[in-house]
């Protein structure tokens, strides 16, 4: 088989403690005014004044927004742009966790090609560039900041929605780990299994033949010979330190791990893709109301389980990744249900809740949220094994009885 690959990152990715003081070299190289966008929480911290007042001593004008609520909603865009053209910023900084990165992109696409968000949902709906954007991600998880989506909650829909294209990837990256050292116990869980989700349904997706055309017709192209190198190292990574960053927040050799496995399993997902576990997210997460990196780490488990079917090798890939068979004498099938039980274990040691009942979901909407999760197709697609409606049902039946055999029918 030749070898095929895809990545679309920024143009900058800085890593590393203390990397934060970069941001004012790093935006007086983009531009002269900036629209700043953040939530209260972080905006009442000394780091984030003094950040600010890196940037405004480089001669840079600043605007900040520090209204940024979780999941975007669509609304609150609108308001900070029309708060923001006066203004008339030349670049977005987005600092923060997840919902902060994607408001800054969210902000920079309708600075720069005005309508309504509505306008740019699916993939490719983005014309031309935009406005650049800076991330500095103080949550270990999303990948936001190297990733070409950003997530918005619409209130006229029931499920949360996505806006993908390249044109939406920042021009720069900027992790510094020691912001993430504040991070709640229950946050640094939530987060980091969803990097860890990210990079495993990254690695186990769907590959393609390498046609000139995939990538140009598709923003998720599946699992290539790049991506999978930065799924393996997220994996590793992450199995090593998540558990101990989670259990002190203050180990900041575990936040370095944690924070680097995030970003590498977004430069992986942000080409890859993901798959099963993040569409029953959507539909689910919008009933239940719970945060999205719980909901892919719920079902995790359950879908890893379903593919083994078809995917072993890479399952068993998976589970060398997280450190078991060192010696690489046990067989595929062994060592992916080892994989399985191993990812079960870790999240139910952070708290993960395991399966849809304990999630919230009411049982008589299980055929509802099959139904909604089916119809994600950028996302069932990737998937390596085929879903239909009955194969989606048992799915989130098993995941709703906490039946993990029955997830392999």
């Amino acid at each position: 088989m030749s070898l095929f690959a895809a990545l679309r990152l920024p143009r900058e990715i800085l890593f590393g403690i203390g990397q934060r003081h970069a941001l004012a070299s790093v935006a007086s190289r983009t531009g002269r005014r900036a629209l700043v966008c953040t939530d209260a929480r972080f905006a009442s911290t000394p780091a984030f004044a003094e950040m600010i007042s890196a940037i405004e001593a480089a001669g840079i004008s600043v605007l900040v927004h520090d209204q940024t609520l979780p999941d975007v909603p669509r609304d609150t865009v609108a308001a900070c742009v029309e708060a923001a053209r006066g203004f008339k910023p030349d670049m977005v900084i987005g600092i923060g966790g997840g919902s902060c990165l994607d408001m800054a992109k969210c902000a920079s696409l309708l600075l720069s090609h005005g309508g309504a968000l509505s306008d740019y949902y699916g993939e490719f709906k983005v014309p031309a560039p935009v406005l650049p954007i800076i991330a500095v991600p103080t949550t270990a998880g999303t990948g936001s900041e190297v990733t070409p989506v950003a997530v918005v909650s619409d209130p006229d829909r029931t499920l949360k929605v996505g806006i993908s294209s390249p044109y939406l990837i920042a021009a720069a990256a900027i992790c510094d780990p020691d912001l993430t050292v504040s991070c709640p116990p229950g946050l640094t869980a939530v987060a980091g299994a969803d990097a860890l989700t990210h990079a495993i349904e990254a690695f186990t997706a769907m590959r393609r033949p390498g046609d000139p055309e995939l990538a140009q017709q598709h923003v998720f192209v599946g699992k290539s010979d790049l991506s999978d190198q930065f799924a393996l190292y997220a994996i590793r990574l992450l199995s090593r330190s998540l558990e101990k960053a989670f259990t002190d927040g203050s180990d900041i050799e575990a936040r370095c791990d944690v924070m680097m496995g995030a970003l590498a399993a977004g430069c992986a997902f942000g080409t890859a893709g993901t798959a099963a576990a993040h569409a029953v997210q959507y539909p689910v997460g919008a009933l239940t109301h719970t945060p999205h990196g719980l909901g892919v780490a719920t079902m995790l488990p359950y879908v890893m389980t379903f593919n083994r079917r078809v995917a072993a090798a890479e399952i068993a890939a998976v589970g060398r990744a997280l450190g078991l068979d060192p010696n690489g004498v046990e067989n595929d099938t062994a060592v992916a249900d080892s994989a399985i039980t191993e990812v079960s274990r870790l999240f139910a040691t952070i708290g993960i809740a395991p399966t849809l009942a304990r999630l919230g979901l009411p049982e008589d909407r299980i055929d509802w949220a099959a139904e909604q999760a089916l119809g994600i197709g950028r996302l069932i697609k990737n998937n390596p094994r085929q879903l239909d409606s009955a194969a989606m049902r048992g799915l989130l039946r098993a995941a709703y009885d906490g039946d993990l055999a029955a997830s392999a029918l």
